[in-house]
């Protein structure tokens, strides 16, 4: 072998090691370019899940806030018919006193009057058909 041919193999080996270096070079873009286009979307795809995730949270605070809205006012109504409630058995124990009463001076009337009934039956009656 001469030195011409060694040089032109050498030659030809130098530039067969560039042309792979080149070809790995630009692979190697390649791959990179295709890893950004990667994580962009990946990136794009998390912003638009932490948009659904905020309005879902937004959402879920918006109804917990009209739930202790809605309990609220059932707690009000609920104070208001127990207020109602004790109002009508206080009205309740005060006619029934009343009743009481009316009863004492009816007993009370019947006892003086001479020309009624002792039984206090046709006073009843009266009563009730007056009631009636």
């Amino acid at each position: 072998m001469n030195t011409g041919t060694i040089i032109g193999i050498a030659v030809g080996v130098v530039v067969v090691l560039l042309l792979i270096a080149l070809v790995a070079r630009v692979a190697s873009g390649r791959r990179d370019e295709r890893r950004r286009r990667q994580a962009g979307e990946l990136r794009q795809q998390a912003r638009s899940r932490s948009i659904q995730a905020e309005s879902a949270r937004a959402s879920a605070d918006e109804q917990a806030a009209e739930a202790k809205r809605v309990e609220a006012e059932a707690e009000e109504r609920a104070a208001q018919a127990r207020q109602g409630r004790a109002t009508a058995e206080r009205q309740a124990i005060k006619a029934e006193h009343l009743t009481e009463s009316a009863r004492d001076r009816h007993a009370q009337a019947r006892a003086i009057d001479p020309d009624a009934s002792d039984s206090g039956q046709d006073e009843a009656v009266a009563l009730n058909e007056r009631t009636a």
